[in-house]
């Protein structure tokens, strides 16, 4: 209930509504049991490594924790380690989440310097603002993402063996979307609605047809798949119910 209130208050604020939010909104086992994990793990302050596939969209499931958790009523920022490479923005993003939680996508993208920087905050727990020498205590839960096989990655030159085992305190696999392949045609509606409604694109209904082809299509690029093919066939217009032939 509190994670669906601050949802609603979130999209109020600013946060799209053309999320998709799964698997959070499932009804397959691997939907409930990540959704079971996820409010679990939101009880906790310690950093957060959630291990998923390309295209799972990660953040919102980041999102869904910092609002499920104690730091809800403070800042929830995402570093895009490609937007973002600077050392200094590290620092900068702290003084800004101060609080709330820093969601980092893909940390092995982080420049090596960043990372150096970020195992450094995370064993000391504070860091130091520029031209200053007096520390500030870190009040930021990480939540990151890596991709699968990074436990056997670290050391490497992508992520130290220190960042990993800071980060990695607490890790969760996230399923791809295949493994809840049964909740497609749900999400196929959900996914629908909130385009039409945030890009003010043409509704269309998935016909029966196609609900069922999907169901049984592997998603090698999991939700961010979905999306963009539903995406394009409302961009295409056409009759109100998606045929097969359209989609194939």
């Amino acid at each position: 209930k509190r994670a669906l209130d601050a949802r609603r208050t979130r999209q109020a604020g600013g946060f799209s509504s053309a999320r998709v939010m799964a698997p959070l909104q499932g009804r397959s086992r691997a939907a409930q049991q990540l959704r079971a994990e996820l409010l679990r793990l939101a009880a906790y302050p310690a950093p957060l490594l959630l291990i998923a596939e390309p295209g799972s969209e990660t953040e919102s499931l980041a999102r869904f924790v910092h609002q499920s958790g104690a730091r809800a009523a403070g800042p929830f920022l995402s570093w895009n380690p490609r937007a973002l490479p600077a050392d200094q923005a590290a620092v900068t993003l702290l003084d800004q989440a101060h609080g709330g939680t820093l969601y980092i996508g893909d940390i092995e993208q982080l420049p090596e310097s960043a990372r150096g920087l970020l195992a450094g905050i995370l064993e000391a727990g504070s860091y130091t603002r520029g031209g200053s020498t007096q520390p500030v205590k870190c009040e930021v839960r990480f939540i990151a993402t890596a991709l699968p096989g990074i436990e056997t990655r670290a050391g490497g030159p992508t992520i130290s063996r220190d960042l990993y085992a800071h980060l990695g305190v607490l890790p969760l696999r996230v399923p791809p979307l295949r493994e809840y392949a049964e909740d497609v045609p749900e999400l196929l509606r959900q996914c629908i609605d909130q385009l039409t409604a945030s890009e003010k694109l043409q509704f269309r209904r998935a016909s029966v047809a196609v609900q069922n082809r999907l169901r049984n299509y592997p998603w090698p690029d999991n939700l961010r798949e979905l999306r963009n093919l539903l995406r394009r066939l409302l961009l295409r217009g056409g009759a109100e119910e998606i045929s097969l032939e359209e989609v194939e």
